[in-house]
């Protein structure tokens, strides 16, 4: 994580360091509500930093624009059902976002709403034999009538849509809403960069020479907290834990000294590749917060998803692909009716 050592008044104005420079106007029809019927399908935005260029095309080709032998490094968390749905004693409606599991087994850390009328001590009632107390109202602790409930969330559990998509999620949504090379269950966001390939993509893809390897970082619910610091280098980021077998990480080590191209798919497996350059431990928790003017060690390229304004995501991306190429993408990709989000479209940029 990039620490300062000033204070803000000594700190150097940089417009690229002001939160209004991540700002841009998208009209709510371009956010998409679901998916392309076909994952490779979706459009797909080349960025050229090299030629400054920016060119159109679909996922299904992205063969087409990959350097020879990439070693293109996924995120194979899975999402878990983590919103539940739940009546109190009284028959009103509670909702219960999961966040972290405490080490007790039963008890977790929730986002609970209405949390104002639940008392302590109030039980909900889950459905499926499945109830949770209300153990401590201010740090929003329930705990469980059983033990490690992740185990039970196919029966009691919703797919966590993010808040800009405005409808119930379906029963689809639990294929849709994960990566087909998901195993990890552990997230409560996908890592949606990985939504557009397809088994037969990625068979073709290693068919060409390319190779995937894979990563784990489970996705927790402070992705989705947008900046609000007017100076970004004083946001508090969050943590969020990731593994790396030890033969995925000898893999990637002797790709970079093979100087070839280690393709990030996501910004998830981007701030993985990054903390392991930094700290050369390959399982643990990252704060990383990646903005412009931070130097790449691992990552050569970025496949990633449209992100919102404010967000540490679209700040990654401006850092991997330069600020003013990034936000004249978004502007072009806009103009161009591109699909935003979660199951919108894809960027690659190189």
């Amino acid at each position: 994580m990039q620490k300062l050592s000033k204070t803000p008044s000594q700190l150097k104005p940089n417009n690229l360091f002001e939160l209004q420079s991540y700002f841009y106007q998208l009209p709510d029809e371009l956010i998409a509500q679901k998916p392309v019927s076909k994952r490779d399908n979706a459009r797909l935005l080349i960025i050229d930093r090299a030629q400054g260029s920016i060119c159109h095309d679909t996922f299904d080709h992205l063969n087409k624009y990959l350097p020879v032998n990439s070693q293109l490094v996924v995120n194979n968390s899975k999402v878990i059902p983590a919103r539940l749905l739940g009546n109190r004693p009284t028959g009103g409606a509670v909702e219960a976002f999961l966040l972290n599991p405490l080490t007790d087994g039963y008890s977790y850390e929730v986002l609970l709403r209405p949390l104002k009328k639940i008392s302590e001590g109030e039980e909900i009632n889950f459905g499926n034999g499945i109830s949770a107390v209300l153990e401590n109202k201010e740090k929003r602790i329930v705990r469980f009538n059983k033990k490690n409930i992740v185990r039970h969330l196919q029966k009691i559990g919703h797919i966590p849509l993010p808040p800009y998509i405005k409808r119930p999620d379906t029963a689809r949504d639990k294929k849709d809403y994960q990566t087909v090379y998901a195993k990890q269950p552990g997230s409560v966001a996908s890592p949606t960069a990985g939504l557009h390939f397809t088994d037969g993509l990625i068979k073709k893809l290693k068919n060409h020479g390319h190779r995937f390897l894979e990563l784990t970082l489970h996705i927790n619910y402070g992705t989705f907290k947008p900046v609000e610091c007017p100076d970004i280098r004083f946001h508090p980021m969050h943590t969020e834990y990731y593994s790396i077998k030890p033969m995925v990480y000898k893999s990637i080590l002797k790709a970079k000294e093979n100087s070839r191209t280690l393709v990030a798919v996501g910004t998830t497996s981007c701030r993985v590749l990054e903390s392991v350059a930094q700290s050369k431990v390959y399982t643990g928790s990252t704060s990383i917060f990646i903005y412009p003017g931070y130097q790449f060690q691992m990552v050569d390229a970025l496949i990633t998803n449209f992100h919102l304004p404010y967000s540490t995501l679209l700040m990654l991306v401006c850092a991997f692909g330069g600020h003013d190429l990034v936000m004249k993408a978004y502007k072009e990709a806009i103009k161009e009716r591109y699909r935003f989000y979660s199951y919108g479209d894809a960027m690659l940029i190189l």
